[in-house]
């Protein structure tokens, strides 16, 4: 899922920065990711639970598609607070998951979606600027990183749910 979140997101940028005609339909796309975490966190976590963390998810990737859309036409200032309300949905995320997983560390979540955000912007300045091979080796550096989420969470999942995984 965190492939998939890298995936479509590298995408949408592409699409918002190019004006592409597909832009509406590679977001639709994305925004089906936090609906894939939500599936397969609700047996484990519930519902209600799984339906929180698709909401700050959805949060994070629709902040997201509004900063790229500000950054390409140039306002700074609605780039500027629309960048701190992604840090803080960061935050808001980080705390979550650590509220819901005693293995999660809220310090940890937060370094790892800090480093998200901090690449992911950094591919999108690239995109903007048309600097192609730049934007290229920002998200070579992005998918090792999802990786270590990904590893993050699986770890804490089973180590919070050991029955689950033995045989």
């Amino acid at each position: 899922m965190w492939a998939q979140h890298i995936y479509w997101t590298r995408l949408a940028v592409n699409s918002i920065v190019g004006g592409l005609p597909d832009t509406q339909a590679t977001l639709n796309r994305l925004l089906r990711n936090p609906e894939d975490f939500a599936a397969v966190l609700a047996p484990l976590y519930g519902a209600a639970k799984a339906a929180e963390f698709a909401k700050l998810l959805r949060e994070h990737l629709t902040i997201a598609a509004e900063l790229v859309q500000l950054l390409k036409s140039g306002n700074t200032q609605a780039a500027a607070d629309a960048q701190k309300r992604w840090y803080a949905n960061a935050d808001a995320i980080a705390a979550f998951l650590a509220g819901i997983n005693p293995f999660w560390s809220r310090q940890e979540w937060q370094k790892m979606l800090y480093e998200h955000l901090k690449l992911l912007t950094e591919e999108v300045a690239a995109r903007i600027a048309g600097n192609y091979t730049e934007n290229v080796a920002t998200n070579d550096r992005i998918e090792p990183q999802a990786y270590e989420m990904a590893d993050v969470m699986t770890e804490g999942i089973v180590r919070q749910f050991p029955s689950l995984f033995q045989s």
